[in-house]
């Protein structure tokens, strides 16, 4: 698929995932740190695990050889993944938290309390609309242009459609 959601969610949305790669933001890299800190069975970490790795979000690395052991670090893509986590954690504690918020997002110097939004980096405003929308990109195939065509263009091609005689519309 073209979608770059779908595309991401082919990667992490299986919510171990997820988890995996919100403890190894943590610090966390060796598979009995996962295990103790998830609960997860052995066989589905090694299989999240080597998703993980395969997808690019983890790196496998050995750090010992007699036995043989590997940790499994975050890769660049990875990291690029904490705001992801920190909008889910957001999102989760102002709609699924009716208890209040378990984790928060903190300023790591002041210990204030952060509130994750996003930002367009280029004009510094909030990412809400009517103000920003999702546009199909350079690379969008002629599904994904009309399924991102604005509504008002979409409406003008209705209407033009529908102003032209049954005899000369396409059949």
């Amino acid at each position: 698929m073209q979608c770059p959601i779908a595309r991401s969610l082919e990667r992490v949305g299986e919510w171990w995932s997820i988890l995996i790669l919100r403890d190894a933001a943590q610090g966390l890299t060796r598979f009995d740190q996962f295990q103790e800190s998830l609960g997860i069975a052995p066989n589905i970490l090694t299989r999240r695990l080597k998703a993980l790795v395969e997808s690019g979000l983890l790196e496998r690395r050995r750090y010992n050889d007699r036995p043989p052991r590997d940790e499994y670090v975050l890769t660049q893509a990875g990291r690029d993944f904490r705001p992801v986590l920190w909008a889910l954690l957001a999102w989760g504690n102002k709609n699924f938290a009716p208890e209040g918020a378990s984790i928060v997002v903190v300023d790591s110097k002041t210990g204030e309390q952060a509130d994750p939004v996003l930002v367009d980096r280029k004009s510094g405003r909030l990412l809400v609309p009517p103000a920003f929308r999702s546009a199909a990109g350079s690379a969008a195939d002629a599904r994904t242009r009309r399924r991102y065509t604005p509504l008002a263009e979409q409406d003008a091609i209705v209407r033009e459609s529908a102003s032209v005689p049954s005899s000369r519309k396409a059949p």
